[in-house]
């Protein structure tokens, strides 16, 4: 309906310039917007207000001239002007009831669009390092991330969802020698665990997995593998510290490889980073998120060399006490960047840059990054490097999402990766289901701090949202169950053809929300605000909820229980099509 009036407004704006009231060469952008008070109106334009002064005319004026150039249209009862010069329209009854069968003509269908077609966007979101299994903190950007791809999908988007495995890198060779140490520990090995390995029960578990297939083939002296290392970092009684964590643990990786060999420490790296992995997929899989691609970050490492080069070429590096810098303050970074050691090795920063280039390179209009709020200074860096390789950085777009904090019986629950002292996302679905968990992490702007409240999550009351929303699913479903235990059919067909009696209040705010579905779905999917969908199907359970508490649906008037019945398929099936963007189910029975 929208749509429509926009272009008879600009019907009318083509008459307006015909007669001469407006010149030729203006060209405004007509928009329509639902007004906030059915008082004023459904729509309302203030096209007039942005004529007036090319047309040299107040805008009440202009807005009759508007008014009286409009083309018949019997899904309008009336126009009026309100204000300083805005348009409202008064959209029909029988056009404002049609929607109903709009919605059971589309099914699953219903509020999808085309503003995307023929674009091509590619999501990346989670890309957590595989290091050790998801916890809470993850599962926000997972649900975010899937959501958001969902939404695009929906608005005719050609999507692409990615997780980038970090399978090379520090990170995964401590993780390497974590599991080895625990390993040797099995064997009967003692020896002071280093402060920055990491420390959580699945090491030990990943360790055990690795005695099991491997025997004892892999212990070495570990007095020699300690020998000649930094001390790790200590604290005295007094607070002050000594040692070196990170010397510690990096000594120890260049120890433990030269013990093992290549072949050897290839076979304890890949054990754990398969294991890992393995872990990380299943986990997501049954927190209903799926991925059209997992990228290997080892799959670029040749590509890395080759981009570093192309920046040299063209002028964006320089050389400083050993290590090659990018000169990212000339595209507005707050400082250069070193992209090669001086060891000869390449940074994080450097393998950014390569996957930047390769994402581009595969043709994506848009590339997402879902990332965590703690990566906002990665922002500028990386369009720095965008734009030095050639690319419009305006191709990237970054979606920096706030910390998720995990309530239990009002107290924070602290988490801690590297010590292995965290709640995870599978636990977090244990405890409160993957539905609740779902809508919980988009049920807020991602901009904001979210609160997860384990035990509303876990509630069967009308403050959980999400039974709220899944109860008015499975209240329709048990009217349709009581109809068919007295005997009496749904008749479509003549529901449809008596939608004229649904003349409720509570009616007409259920055909309402009902309309806005379609103009909501696509405003979420180019905004990437989820939390929109969760609040419209909190307005449209509580409309239902209220349609319920008022009024009998199985009358014995057969024309108005049909009407009465089509509408409520009608709210079923919107229900059903936004919990599946969100990934949650709905239930019949509750």
């Amino acid at each position: 309906m929208k749509t429509r009036l926009e272009e008879q407004l600009a019907d009318a704006l083509a008459t307006l310039k015909s007669d001469g009231l407006v010149p030729p060469d203006v060209a405004p952008a007509i928009a329509v917007t639902r007004t906030k008070d059915p008082t004023h109106g459904d729509f309302a334009s203030n096209l007039a207000m942005q004529l007036a002064k090319p047309a040299g005319r107040k805008p009440r004026d202009v807005a009759e001239a508007l008014i009286a150039a409009l083309p018949s249209s019997a899904e309008v009862r009336d126009v009026v002007i309100a204000g300083p010069g805005f348009i409202n329209f008064f959209v029909s009854d029988a056009t404002q009831a049609d929607v109903v069968r709009r919605v059971l003509d589309d099914g699953e269908q219903y509020g999808r669009s085309q503003v995307g077609a023929g674009k091509r966007v590619q999501v990346e979101f989670v890309s957590a390092n595989p290091t050790g299994p998801l916890h809470v903190g993850h599962g926000r950007g997972a649900a975010l991330g899937a959501t958001i791809a969902n939404l695009l999908d929906a608005a005719g988007f050609d999507v692409q969802r990615e997780y980038y495995v970090n399978d090379a890198g520090r990170q995964m060779s401590i993780l390497a020698l974590s599991v080895w140490l625990r390993y040797l520990e099995k064997g009967g090995a003692t020896f002071a665990f280093p402060s920055n390995g990491y420390r959580g029960e699945y090491v030990h578990d990943i360790a055990a997995a690795l005695r099991s297939e491997v025997g004892s083939d892999l212990e070495r002296d570990t007095t020699a593998l300690f020998s000649g290392v930094t001390d790790d970092e200590t604290v005295a009684a007094d607070g002050s510290t000594s040692g070196d964590k990170e010397a510690h643990v990096d000594e120890l990786i260049e120890a433990a490889q030269a013990a093992l060999g290549d072949n050897a420490w290839k076979l304890v790296f890949d054990h754990g980073l398969d294991a890992i992995i393995a872990d990380i997929r299943g986990d997501l899989a049954d927190f209903r998120v799926r991925y059209d691609e997992w990228f290997s970050e080892r799959s670029i490492e040749g590509d890395v060399a080759t981009v570093v080069e192309r920046l040299d070429k063209a002028g964006h590096l320089y050389k400083q006490d050993g290590s090659t810098w990018f000169r990212s303050t000339a595209f507005g970074d707050d400082k250069d960047r070193v992209v090669v050691r001086s060891d000869g090795r390449t940074t994080y920063f450097a393998s950014d840059i390569a996957y930047i280039d390769n994402k581009l390179a595969r043709g994506f209009d848009q590339v997402l990054y879902v990332f965590g709020a703690d990566h906002h200074g990665y922002v500028v860096r990386m369009q720095a490097a965008c734009e030095a390789l050639g690319h419009d950085p305006k191709r990237l777009e970054f979606l920096l999402i706030q910390f998720a904090i995990l309530y239990r019986g009002g107290e924070r629950v602290p988490m801690s990766t590297r010590s292995g002292s965290f709640v995870t996302l599978r636990e977090l679905r244990e405890e409160v289901g993957a539905d609740a968990a779902r809508w919980f992490y988009v049920m807020r702007r991602y901009q904001q701090h979210l609160d997860f409240d384990l035990d509303l999550a876990k509630s069967r009351s009308n403050e959980n949202p999400v039974y709220y929303v899944q109860y008015a699913h499975a209240r329709i479903c048990s009217v349709m169950r009581e109809l068919d235990n007295k005997g009496l059919s749904f008749d479509q067909a003549a529901g449809l053809a008596t939608l004229d009696r649904l003349v409720e209040p509570q009616e007409a705010d259920l055909l309402t929300l009902l309309a806005t579905w379609p103009e909501l779905l696509e405003r979420a999917a180019l905004t990437r605000e989820p939390h929109q969908v969760t609040g419209y199907l909190r307005d449209l359970a509580n409309g239902l909820h209220t349609y319920y508490n008022s009024h009998k649906f199985l009358v014995e008037d057969d024309a108005l229980r049909q009407a009465r019945l089509s509408l409520l398929c009608a709210v079923r099936q919107v229900l059903v099509n936004g919990l599946t963007l969100i990934d949650v189910s709905t239930p019949e029975v509750m």
